[in-house]
Formats: C-alpha cells, sequence, structure tokens
C-alpha cells in the first residue's frame, strides 16, 4: 500500500491569482442530470530512468482515464485517435487536440530510479491552452495507484468543485465455506487483501465516519459479538486486535456508527428472543432502545444528521423500510413499491435519499426512495440479485453485491443505476460492502 515519502504540489507556470481563479471556476455542474460529460484526453505518462519494466507511466494514466469515465462527468477520448503523438517534447500539439474535440488534457511523466518514483502530472483547458492543476508526487514506484487516484481526485474537485472518491476504500465479506472474513481494496478492488482471519462467521462490516474503526459482527468467540477494529486506510491494515462494543446474551448485528462516532446503532434480541433496534453510547456502554414492538425491527442506519434512523421491520407483515424520529419517536414506512419484502436500507451521506433492497418477480434488487417515501425508483433490474447496498462518503455512488456473474461479487456504480462496473474477481464470494471515506480524512 501506499508509503509517499514526500508530496510536493506544484503550480507550475501559473501566478497564485491564475490559479485561484482556475479553481474557483467549476466547469461540470454535477447537480444537474442534464450537464453534458466533458470531452478529456489523458496521455500516456513519459517514462525516464530506470528501465519502465512495469510500464507504471502508462499504467497510472491509464488509472486516471478509468477514475474519470466512471465519475460519468468526464468522456474520455483516445489520445491515439488522430494518429500521432499530441505532445512534442515540454509542447502539446493544440490544433490536434482541438481536432479531436477535446477540452481539457493531461499530461505527465515519471522518473524511475531504484525503485522510487517522481510523477509530474498537469491538467491543461485545452480551449484556452492553459494549465490548471500542475502536482509533483515521489514515492515508490509501486504506489503509481494511489498517486494516480490522488490526481484524478484534484483533477475532479477543479473541474466540478466536489471532492472524489478515488482514494477510498471498501470493506466487504468474503466467503470460502465454511467461514466468512472481512477483505479491503481500493474502491476500484485494486489491492485487495484480508483483512480478519478469524476462520469463522464474520459478518456486517460498517466504517466509522472518519475512516478510522471498522465494526462488525463476528462468532469468532461463539456468540455471535460486536466488535470495533482499528483500520490503517493509508495500508489497508488493522490496528491492534478488535475491542468488543457489545456481548449481549443473543444477537448484536447489523452496527452503524452515528454521524459523530460516539455511538452505534445495532440490533439485539434482550427480551424473549425478540430482535430490537438499540443505540449503544460508546463512552458508556449505555444502551437506548429505540423500538419495542412484537415484531422483528434489524439492520439500522443512521441520517446524516443523527436525528433519525432508517431499518427493517416486518409489523405489517412482510419486511419494510422505516424511519423513526429519534426525539420525537415517530416511526413512518417509506418502502412502497410492488414487493412485500424490503430490506437492507442504506441512508445517503447527503441526507436525502435512501437506498434499499426489494424483492420483485423472485430477484432482488435495489431501489432508491426519497426520505419520505414519496419517490421510489427501481435502479437495477435483470441482472442476477442486486443487494447490499452502500453509499459512497460523497453519496453519488453505491457499491452493492450481486449475483450476476454467477457467485456474489461487488460492483459499484452511479446512484442513477448507470455505469456499473464489477471490482472483486477470484475464489470466494463477496458481500456486504461498506464504502469507507478517503485516505486524507484519517
Amino acid at each position: 500500500m501506499l508509503k509517499l515519502y514526500r508530496i510536493i504540489a506544484l503550480l507550475l507556470f501559473l501566478c497564485a491569482a491564475t490559479a485561484a481563479t482556475a479553481h474557483a471556476k467549476v466547469y461540470i455542474d454535477i447537480f444537474n442530470p442534464s450537464s453534458r460529460s466533458l470531452p478529456i484526453i489523458i496521455t500516456p505518462f513519459k517514462a525516464s530512468g530506470d528501465f519502465d519494466r512495469e510500464a507504471v507511466g502508462s499504467k497510472a494514466a491509464q488509472v486516471i482515464a478509468d477514475d474519470l469515465d466512471f465519475s460519468g462527468v468526464f468522456k474520455n477520448i483516445d489520445a491515439n485517435a488522430a494518429g500521432a503523438g499530441l505532445v512534442d517534447g515540454e509542447k502539446i500539439k493544440w490544433d490536434v487536440v482541438s481536432m479531436l474535440g477535446a477540452e481539457a488534457i493531461i499530461v505527465g511523466s515519471v522518473k524511475l530510479s531504484a525503485g522510487s518514483a517522481v510523477f509530474e502530472l498537469r491538467l491543461y483547458d485545452a480551449v484556452q491552452q492553459r494549465q490548471m492543476v500542475g502536482k509533483q508526487y515521489e514515492g515508490r514506484a509501486e504506489d503509481y495507484r494511489e498517486i494516480a487516484h490522488r490526481f484524478a481526485n484534484e483533477v475532479f474537485k477543479t473541474m466540478t468543485g466536489a471532492k472524489g472518491v478515488f482514494d477510498t476504500k471498501i470493506a466487504y465479506v468474503k466467503s470460502e465455506m465454511p467461514n466468512k472474513d472481512i477483505a479491503i481494496s481500493d474502491y476500484d478492488g485494486a489491492n485487495a487483501h484480508m483483512l480478519t482471519s478469524y476462520h469463522s462467521l464474520t459478518i456486517g462490516p460498517a466504517f466509522s465516519h472518519d475512516g478510522r474503526q471498522l465494526a462488525f459482527t463476528s462468532y469468532k468467540d461463539g456468540n455471535p459479538n460486536c466488535y470495533a477494529l482499528g483500520v490503517d486506510l493509508y495500508r489497508g491494515t488493522a490496528k491492534g486486535a478488535a475491542k468488543i462494543v457489545s456481548r449481549k446474551k443473543g444477537v448484536n448485528i447489523t452496527p452503524d456508527w452515528s454521524p459523530n462516532d460516539e455511538r452505534i446503532a445495532l440490533t439485539l434480541n434482550l427480551n424473549n428472543g425478540n430482535s430490537e433496534i438499540y443505540i449503544q453510547t460508546l463512552a458508556t456502554g449505555a444502551l437506548e432502545r429505540v423500538t419495542n414492538d412484537w415484531a422483528t425491527d434489524v439492520s439500522p442506519s443512521w441520517s446524516s444528521d443523527g436525528r433519525m434512523l432508517a431499518f427493517v421491520s416486518d409489523r405489517t407483515g412482510g419486511p419494510q423500510i422505516y424511519t423513526v424520529d429519534l426525539a420525537a419517536g415517530r416511526f413512518k414506512r417509506i418502502s412502497y413499491n410492488e414487493s412485500n419484502y424490503n430490506t437492507s436500507p442504506a441512508w445517503s451521506p447527503r441526507g436525502d435519499r435512501i437506498a434499499y433492497v426489494g424483492q420483485v418477480g423472485g430477484r432482488y434488487n435495489i431501489f432508491i426512495t426519497s426520505t419520505d417515501g414519496q419517490y421510489q425508483q427501481q435502479i437495477t433490474s435483470g441482472q442476477g440479485n442486486n443487494e447490499e447496498p452502500a453509499w459512497s462518503p460523497d453519496g453519488r455512488f453505491l457499491a452493492f453485491s450481486s449475483s450476476r456473474s454467477g457467485q456474489k461479487e461487488i460492483y459499484i456504480m452511479r446512484a442513477d443505476g448507470t455505469g456499473a462496473k464489477r471490482v472483486t474477481s477470484g475464489r470466494g464470494s463477496k458481500a456486504e460492502p461498506a464504502w469507507a471515506p478517503g485516505l486524507m480524512n484519517q
């Protein structure tokens, strides 16, 4: 994983005032559904120094291209479409760039020496033929993916005014019967490895909002207890041993962190084996009971302001999605579709939508609803079972599990259901994704 020895931001060939103006302008309105994609060219980065056996320059450029393409707000133009190079020495061939219809271009170079790498990456406005961003990164050659993700974030922020998610991680449950453990990878599935190895049933991962801890349920000590594990997102590794959050008799499942990370909502069955929603204050261990009903209540998900929870209840027959106002104690059903089986609510970080899973026609698919239940939209269909949605930190994307390839794998897509992309592969099924915040949060 990433061990950048030094990261230096360079405003190359720009005065401070010009740079400030470039960053202030928003080129793409990501909140406008009719906004067009911006045509951009990412040229392969020139490599010098030690022989580039792993083609680091080309690979880094491809990572940036993949990131921007997945965002849905850029349209990648093949740098080789004109049949001639776009960069001559230090000069960009603006006439060729214009002929290809590009409105932005990314160029770069990497100098390799004894395993280390120095990247110089630049974004240009191809219409005005001026530089908007220039960055220099120093690290190991194998850190090229993290460097590329970081620069893609810079490009995304410059062009849209919003933070990117390209340096984020996704944790998920990997199953190799009879065991389930938690794995972690980059958001695009690269650098995947195991985070736990309890050789038991370990399920329900949920990241704290600062990304420093991961809550989950594990049977590793016999009872299905809730634990919290320190996580180093830079390295994608655990920090120390997991600590007990809740080990009440019976289940301690489906944890979700409050927005300030001071409390965890979870499902317990303390009374006659009936599952109810509770909130536990981490500093004191104090429990607050949220639901008190004959029905089964499970899977809490916090609203972004911490005032409400979404959860699943079968109090009207089949499982449906409800919300509860924690201060007022008001409950409201919000899942209304043709399904009588709706589960797995996930409240958007933006606070305006809730994703959930509905069973329709014998298949599980992902739906989006407004928080009052007035708006319902099915965003997956026709491709296996699609379950367990998890929002990206910016609320623009969803990770989910799908059986469309034959076994369960993790996919990511835009929040409107477009751009679905498989990010896991290999042995064992993968499910229950949890999307961590960006590395800069740590």
